[in-house]
């Protein structure tokens, strides 16, 4: 059988738009999801939502028309949709999936499709795999034809449901926001442009909180910058907050899975510092004894925090498909990755990047100090500083095929430091004799080369960084 031309990587399948994210190609996807819903359930029902992205409503309409004709109860968001807000309601309505039109944090040329099963998480590998083995075998047979309204005026019909109300219902449930207003203190927001848009400053100033809000209308070229929390795309976070003398920066992403944080003084706050920060306030506040959950390339920070509890930590490969699980078992307090994803426990398994906002302005309230302030306590406490550090690396297919065979073969030392051990869970993770490491792996949602590093220095994390870099590529 023919290769698949859709393939999904750790969180759906993405492409560029006109490129490989086609109309003939999402024909093709949503008629294999049509096949792998109704091979899981007699007489399936499937959401379908989308973010503010290029073409959003149009794939949206195709998709639905799609799963109609192949006899799918489906159910369509009444306007963009963020990520978390369509896993509640597959868990709230009890529904056997949605397929959610989003590239999250991707630049502005790409387009995506992310398929979340019955039980509201990213879809398993077993779940992808097969989806991607109906659609080699449809694409062998020819193409799927497009459906026989395609071009009429009139959308296909289909139930409409708002997903904001039962969503920030949830938060209400979730977040003490009358610790956030007692405390007096102000918050900026920013959606980035995205399906985020009227969800964080809806829900605070609800609340009676001050909140001032950013990038609010929809703009498929997100600023020219993308939908990512970064720090350079944050910039105008860090400017406003400082401006309005605000508290602290919340941001989503496209899709309103990630969070970005920017601290009083405007400086961006890492999501490994965050993850661990959360984890220790969830579990005093909530009174958990409950380990917590991180991706392979997230900092040990948050393994510190855990053993300073007396808990264990899991490690994951990259993608929160697997933190997910651990939400559904009720194994885990908290559970997080690096690229700034987020669930706790009795929650969603999948990321919420409203959420995290919301618990950081709570955690920020009840402790009465800046995060930049809480980070350097939990150092204290810890006993050591944690400083990750990601770089991304653009190669030509020569440098991909020497860099992945050293990060392939066993080496005892690497960039002068003696390598104590090597992690495969994904990629290839160094181990260094001080503590320090190394993580090199093929991102699954960009075509990148991404070094993960972390030492008890942002300095000795950036030069073990370049060393590593220097190290792959050499010839």
């Amino acid at each position: 059988m023919a290769a698949s031309p859709i393939k999904f990587g750790t969180s759906g399948w993405r492409g560029l738009i006109a490129d490989d994210f086609t109309f003939a190609n999402v024909r093709l996807a949503v008629t294999a999801i049509a096949e792998h819903a109704k091979s899981r359930a007699q007489r399936p029902t499937l959401l379908v939502a989308c973010d503010t992205r290029f073409y959003s409503e149009e794939f949206t309409s195709l998709a639905v028309e799609v799963l109609q004709q192949h006899g799918i109860r489906v159910l369509r968001a009444s306007t963009f949709a963020p990520t978390p807000a369509v896993a509640l309601e597959i868990m709230r309505r009890k529904l056997d999936g949605a397929i959610n039109f989003t590239a999250s944090h991707n630049p502005a040329e790409y387009h995506g499709l992310k398929f979340s099963s019955a039980d509201a998480g990213p879809a398993l590998p077993e779940i992808t795999k097969d989806i991607e083995a109906r659609v080699a075998k449809l694409a062998a047979s020819g193409s799927v034809p497009p459906p026989k309204h395609r071009g009429k005026s009139a959308p296909p019909a289909a139930e409409i449901v708002s997903l904001a109300e039962p969503f920030l219902q949830r938060m209400d449930e979730l977040v003490r926001f009358d610790v956030i207003r007692k405390s007096g203190m102000k918050f900026v927001v920013d959606p980035r442009h995205g399906s985020g848009i009227g969800y964080l400053d809806r829900a605070l100033a609800a609340h009676g909180i001050p909140v001032q809000a950013i990038h609010t209308t929809r703009d498929v070229l997100f600023d020219g910058k993308g939908p990512d929390v970064s720090a350079e795309i944050l910039e105008p976070l860090s400017h406003a907050v400082r401006e309005a003398g605000a508290t602290a920066g919340l941001a989503t992403d496209g899709d309103a899975d990630r969070f970005g944080i920017v601290d009083r003084d405007g400086a961006w706050i890492s999501p490994n510092h965050i993850l661990a920060l959360l984890y220790d306030y969830v579990c005093e506040t909530c009174g958990w004894n409950l380990a917590a959950a991180r991706s392979v390339a997230t900092s040990q920070m948050i393994d510190a925090a855990a053993t300073a509890r007396g808990q264990k930590t899991y490690q994951t490969p990259v993608g929160f498909k697997y933190i997910g699980q651990l939400i559904r078992e009720d194994k885990i307090a908290l559970g997080g990755e690096e690229s700034a994803g987020l669930s706790i426990r009795g929650h969603i398994p999948e990321k919420d990047g409203i959420l995290a906002c919301l618990l950081v302005a709570e955690m920020t309230a009840a402790r009465g100090a800046s995060l930049g302030e809480q980070i350097r306590a939990a150092f204290r406490k810890l006993g050591r500083e944690f400083w990750p550090l990601r770089q991304n690396l653009h190669l030509s297919e020569e440098e991909k095929i020497r860099a992945l065979a050293r990060i392939g073969a066993d080496t005892r030392t690497l960039a002068g430091r003696k390598v104590a051990s090597i992690d495969r869970t994904d990629g290839a993770k160094f181990v260094f004799d001080d503590g320090a490491w190394m993580l090199c792996r093929m991102s699954g949602t960009e075509p990148l080369l991404r070094i993960y590093t972390e030492t008890d220095g942002a300095d000795a994390s950036a030069r073990l960084a370049r060393d590593a870099a220097h190290w792959l590529l050499k010839e």
